[in-house]
């Protein structure tokens, strides 16, 4: 074979790898063949939705400002989400590939064209349909849509592609990845500046407002693609065609850094592996440890902690949530919008981290699974990681409570908040220990993009979004008593604190029922979630 024909079969032959690679993590479960199908018709429902909402924009004054709006941070969600959000896309990581004898112009061609397979670039595709759709007017607005809906989608995936390889050294690497969780609080904090910024755009105008903003980023690629379309369809067609030109050429210079990025990969040692690394010193079980309880409790509780603080991807979960977790009423708060009840937020974004315990071990798991044997011995296990939780969380929920009622002046409602917070804490703590048991799925220990391995995505979502909309309802007695309370008492400040206890018993009742649900099945369908588990 010719290396012209051997370049040639390479892209048809890494879609069928993708497809593969997304049937074979369906094989052997039943269960994650439906969750998938699940996710899949919710992501096809959503995608359908929002083309239609686009749609409907056709002929509105300020659907140009909407949708390259849109377009623009439809393409920032591409650069960052893969970095923070689980993705199946194994072809993500490109130093897989380094061993072997491919080419990098046809290698990118080939990447490219698998990245367009899988449920997020079709959702892509949707929304860019519909972004078209909103501002296209008349023959010429018609072609010009025909060209912009496929080259926002290719810009989109090739600013993702780019960025990712340019970076895959750094963030495969532990220091690497430890860096990176700074990037990941800058983007929390930079995405509630401009939450905040647009609130105030509004509040100044609506979209009028935004029309200044958008006239710089309808010539900002790939958001250029929609912006061509706009202008075509209001006779401006110079001004489409630098767009058009603008939108190849950004695309053009995209492939090629991606192309130069996979060279350097591919021909150049790994520095982190070039010196022999340095022996850890043993660390001592004494100091704050002691403190924990004797036994398997206690044991468990420090295995818990510690991924916390040395594996890369659950700090970069804990710190994330930390951080957004304080963000948000806080600064609503400063803005003199927020309400003591946003504490709750807090609360929320780390009773997540219970979700898929047993996932975080990884293959490991399976030593951990020979200490259990029965249902009190499953029930031991979640209980302590339980606690493990319990002990950075209630502290956490009580400070940002505090800070937020001192930034609103809101004492009154305080114990009703705190109460509500720990409620849902509880609730979370119950629904994550279940999903923990029925829907399992792998967290890979390779690929700092990758949060699921290929298969379990759909599980993952599932289990997650599942999950906190029944915290949300196992909540709604305290959520009920915390709007009698605000909205109906005549004695709101003694009702307040009624409210604390109450909050803190439906809690601990909540996890505790959880707890005692979960452990029988995690003792009965301990093979199942060792496989699972264990697929990265």
């Amino acid at each position: 074979m010719s290396a012209a024909t051997a370049e040639a079969s390479l892209t048809p032959l890494f879609v069928r790898l993708k497809l593969s690679l997304m049937r074979n993590g369906l094989k052997g479960s039943s269960k994650r063949k439906a969750v998938w199908i699940t996710s899949l018709a919710i992501s096809l429902a959503f995608s359908v939705l929002a083309t239609l909402g686009l749609a409907l924009l056709h002929g509105h004054a300020h659907a140009g400002t909407a949708v390259v709006l849109m377009g623009a941070i439809l393409a920032l969600a591409w650069t960052v989400m893969p970095l923070f959000f689980p993705t199946a896309d194994e072809t993500l990581d490109p130093s897989r590939l380094v061993m072997l004898p491919l080419r990098p112009r046809p290698l990118v061609r080939a990447l490219l064209a698998s990245s367009l397979v899988g449920i997020g670039p079709l959702f892509t595709l949707c929304l860019a349909v519909g972004a078209v759709a909103a501002v296209a007017h008349g023959a010429a607005g018609v072609v010009a849509a025909v060209l912009g809906a496929p080259l926002l989608l290719l810009g989109c995936v090739a600013l993702a592609r780019a960025v990712a390889t340019a970076n895959v050294r750094l963030l495969t690497s532990r220091k690497g990845r430890d860096l990176a969780l700074l990037s990941g609080l800058l983007i929390a904090i930079g995405a509630q500046l401009v939450n905040f910024a647009s609130q105030r755009l509004f509040q100044a105008g609506g979209l009028t407002a935004l029309e200044p903003v958008e006239a710089v980023v309808r010539w900002l690629p790939p958001a250029t693609a929609v912006g061509m379309v706009d202008s075509a369809s209001r006779g401006a067609y110079a001004q489409a065609a630098a767009q058009l030109a603008l939108t190849l050429a950004a695309l053009g210079l995209l492939l090629r850094f991606w192309e130069r990025s996979l060279t350097r990969l591919m021909v150049t040692p790994d520095g982190s592996t070039l010196a022999a690394a340095t022996p850890e010193k043993e660390r001592g079980s004494g100091g704050a440890w002691t403190l924990l309880p004797d036994g398997r409790t206690g044991a468990a509780m420090q295995r818990t902690l510690r991924y916390v603080v040395r594996d890369p991807k659950t700090k970069s979960a804990w710190v994330s949530a930390l951080a957004v977790g304080v963000i948000i009423p806080v600064f609503n708060a400063v803005q003199g919008s927020g309400s003591v009840y946003l504490a709750c937020f807090g609360a929320g974004m780390l009773g997540v981290q219970m979700y898929n315990q047993f996932g975080q071990d990884t293959s490991a798991f399976w030593m951990v699974a020979q200490t259990i044997s029965s249902p009190r011995e499953a029930f031991v296990e979640l209980r302590a990681r339980a606690y493990a939780l319990a002990l950075v969380t209630v502290p956490y929920t009580v400070l940002v409570t505090v800070v937020t009622a001192a930034l609103v002046g809101d004492w009154t409602r305080f114990p009703a908040a705190l109460g509500l917070g720990l409620g849902l804490l509880g609730a979370m703590l119950c629904t994550g220990a279940l999903a923990s048991a029925h829907f399992p799925y792998s967290i890979p220990t390779e690929g700092a993009f990758k949060n699921v391995v290929p298969g379990q995505a759909g599980l993952a979502w599932l289990g997650i979004f599942g999950g906190m909309l029944t915290s949300a309802v196992l909540s709604a007695p305290v959520i009920a008593l915390a709007v009698y309370i605000s909205f109906f008492a005549d004695d709101p400040a003694t009702l307040s604190w009624l409210a604390l206890p109450a909050g803190i018993a439906w809690g601990t009742l909540a996890a505790w029922t959880g707890l005692r649900l979960a452990a029988p099945t995690v003792s009965r369908k301990l093979p199942e979630i060792l496989t699972a588990v264990s697929k990265g």
